[in-house]
């Protein structure tokens, strides 16, 4: 059994970057890592998960600058929701690619000014059109043929960042328009950084993220709220790929 690290203080608070992941009433975790516990949660937990969606890799928005365009796979996911949203309040064009008219639509309410469904459209022809000739940012949680594809998509000088492989890691890709396009390919997860860095990302949170939300302009999507002890439902709601935004637990039910 690892050793378990001393606690000095017990206090109510919220995590925006922890050590690792789980579902627990209870944790135990650095202050430098935690906020105070906010009197309305729920209108602010859309920060709990942004995790410097803005600020890591400057950071997963790439230096994302206003006017720049961003193309956002996934739009309708809990990450997906939320950048679109940040990007848009700080002045980028947002594309988005869901999987329904429905989950287009919320895209666009919450937005983007362009969803296209990937069952129906191709999307590299669509960023092409969205950014006269390709956009500046892709946030890329697909992998697998998306890899490629994102080469193609991009404008110029344009950066990729890849947050997960839904498709898989591994995939044959022609990387000279890579270089053709001087095209910056990179990667971002938490887990894998220091203790140190963690609590770093958290202060950049608060200070560029945070306050988006305190003044109403970032909201959660929060699609269904399960009880504690209906964790495998949501799990099974999470793994059919039917709902927009997030879905959360109450630990106190």
């Amino acid at each position: 059994m690892p050793e378990l690290p001393e606690v000095e203080t017990v206090r109510r608070g919220l995590s925006p970057v922890m050590e690792g992941q789980g579902i627990a009433r209870a944790r135990v975790n650095r202050p430098d890592l935690r906020w105070p516990f906010p009197p309305d949660l729920a209108a602010r937990l859309t920060g709990a998960r942004v995790l410097a969606l803005r600020r890591r890799s400057k950071y997963l928005l790439a230096d994302l600058s206003s006017g720049e365009t961003l193309l956002v796979h996934g739009g309708s996911s809990g990450i997906g929701t939320t950048a679109i949203q940040i990007a848009s309040q700080l002045g980028s064009r947002v594309m988005a690619t869901a999987g329904s008219a429905e989950k287009c639509q919320a895209c666009l309410d919450l937005g983007a000014e362009r969803a296209v469904n990937y069952r129906e459209e191709d999307f590299v022809a669509a960023a092409k059109e969205f950014g006269k000739g390709g956009v500046n940012v892709i946030l890329d949680m697909v992998g697998g043929d998306y890899i490629e594809k994102n080469i193609k998509a991009c404008a110029p000088d344009a950066r990729i960042v890849n947050i997960a492989f839904l498709r898989g890691p591994k995939v044959e890709v022609n990387f000279m328009p890579l270089m053709l396009k001087r095209l910056t390919l990179t990667g971002s997860t938490l887990r894998s950084q220091s203790i140190e860095r963690k609590g770093e990302i958290a202060r950049e949170l608060k200070k560029v993220v945070w306050p988006l939300i305190e003044a109403g302009r970032v909201k959660p999507v929060i699609h269904k709220v399960f009880r504690l002890n209906e964790a495998a439902q949501a799990h099974e709601l999470m793994e059919s790929n039917a709902h927009i935004g997030k879905i959360m637990l109450n630990i106190a039910g």
